[in-house]
């Protein structure tokens, strides 16, 4: 790294951030509150909508299920042994059963149900624990369609059903719908908090687009990533995936969708008439945020960004409000995609849609629409053609193809914003980029 960037790092001011990240302390118990309030308000209600009346969730320290992993408490970095979870609920008398078959018990709200000094074989005490409770569907995660659903490994399949009385064989059955369900879907209180996480979020992409962090002709690309990447850690955050800044330049060719999503570019020093492109998400509080912007390096003579960008994004803009527009309640990814592309297509405008779930994990479960290599939609018997619920939080990703005469070829658009679909419709989480980042921020003119 350039002596040059190094001295940036150091003098970047930090005050605007330091009063919205909470201590670690701080931080496990609103983990602990908002996972004890899913489990006593939300996973009955999800039960019920399922059929599922009782759960039973198995995995083995560092093979984690993705969905236990969701369930564990902030002390909890990892099950312990076989850690083996059963929820029962019983709708007649509006009660949720939260066990574990384990030597301790998983946190507040969920009790240890087995002394090993008294019945020394697990598998045997939770099949007394389900005899007990004798439940009309038992769910377990195995998913051919939904990879978060399907983490249930062979070998604790087999001991289950080996164990599992004959006469419960006939009940057990897939739990994706609940899994899914329990991924998806947010609470009032994580989305107030995912708003802070996103303005965050976009903070530092704020501050790593502009002249504090970039210097033409001596910056480049690589250095503004692994800036995002130290600001991040400097943070106490964490990235879930490693950020990229591109390019794209009057004199050089679009490259492929392969080339900007696969292999990505090699690194380039930023130079004036630059326009650039970021792709940057952190994670804080089990939640995470996914976000792409777009920033243009003034030239000497300029004060601000070129009107053929600035029309340019609002093309990015119109896409987001085709897409959006079209996300209602029940309507698969499919669907969606498919009318949004067609109304934007009608507007003369060249879309492209790769929209995610996000929320509990970056690429998360629920309502895929689009993927970059999929404009056709998703395969009809997968599970990512899924329909749309409410209370779900997405990554609005998608770009725009716009011919630029003055540089005598397309230029992609690309953008990526956390948005909630509740009951009375979608909204951004934080807002969405509608001005290009100007870099350096114009100012005032002198006098001669």
């Amino acid at each position: 790294m350039r002596k040059t960037i190094q001295l940036i790092f150091l003098f970047v001011p930090f005050s605007f951030f330091a009063q919205e990240i909470l201590p670690e302390v701080e931080r496990a118990r609103v983990v602990d509150e908002i996972l004890e309030e899913r489990f006593n308000t939300l996973l009955p209600e999800l039960m019920d909508r399922t059929g599922i009346d009782m759960w039973v969730v198995i995995s083995r320290e560092y093979n984690e299920d993705p969905v236990i992993k969701t369930m564990l408490p902030a002390t909890w970095l990892n099950a312990r042994r076989r850690t083996i979870l059963l929820f029962y609920r019983n709708k007649d008398k509006n009660t949720i059963d939260k066990l574990a078959v384990a030597r301790y018990n998983v946190g507040k709200s969920i009790i240890s149900a087995w002394d090993k000094e008294k019945e020394p074989d697990q598998w045997k005490r939770l099949m007394e624990l389900i005899e007990e409770r004798n439940p009309k569907k038992i769910g377990l995660n195995f998913s051919k369609d939904h990879n978060i659903a399907d983490g249930l490994d062979k070998t604790d399949y087999d001991e289950f059903m080996a164990n599992l009385p004959k006469k419960f064989h006939s009940r057990v059955g897939s739990a994706e719908q609940l899994a899914v369900r329990w991924i998806e879907t947010r609470t009032p209180r994580e989305m107030a908090i995912f708003a802070q996480l996103t303005e965050i979020t976009h903070n530092i992409v704020a501050e790593a687009f502009s002249e504090k962090i970039i210097t033409p002709g001596i910056t480049t690309t690589d250095d503004v990533v692994w800036w995002m990447r130290q600001k991040v850690t400097d943070l106490g955050l964490e990235t879930w995936f490693h950020p990229t800044v591109d390019i794209q330049r009057n004199n050089e060719g679009l490259v492929s969708h392969l080339t900007s999503f696969s292999t990505g570019e090699a690194e380039k020093v930023i130079l004036p008439g630059d326009l650039l492109h970021c792709d940057f998400g952190i994670t804080y509080l089990r939640l995470n945020t996914d976000c792409q912007e777009m920033g243009y390096v003034l030239l000497p003579e300029e004060r601000e960004a070129p009107e053929f960008l600035v029309n340019a994004l609002k093309d990015g803009n119109r896409v987001q409000d085709f897409l959006t527009q079209n996300m209602i309640k029940g309507r698969v990814g499919n669907d969606i995609l498919a009318k949004s592309l067609q109304a934007a297509k009608e507007t003369g405008l060249r879309p492209s849609i790769y929209t995610h779930p996000l929320g509990t994990y970056g690429h998360s479960a629920g309502t895929t629409i689009g993927m970059w290599d999929a404009q056709d939609g998703v395969m009809k018997d997968d599970g990512e053609n899924y329909p749309l619920n409410p209370n779900t939080a997405y990554a609005i990703e998608l770009n725009a193809t716009v011919n630029i005469p003055e540089w005598n070829r397309d230029i992609r658009i690309m953008l990526e914003e956390p948005g909630f679909y509740g009951e009375d419709g979608f909204r951004y989480v934080n807002g969405r980029q509608t001005e290009m980042f100007l870099i350096p921020r114009p100012k005032p003119q002198l006098g001669n």
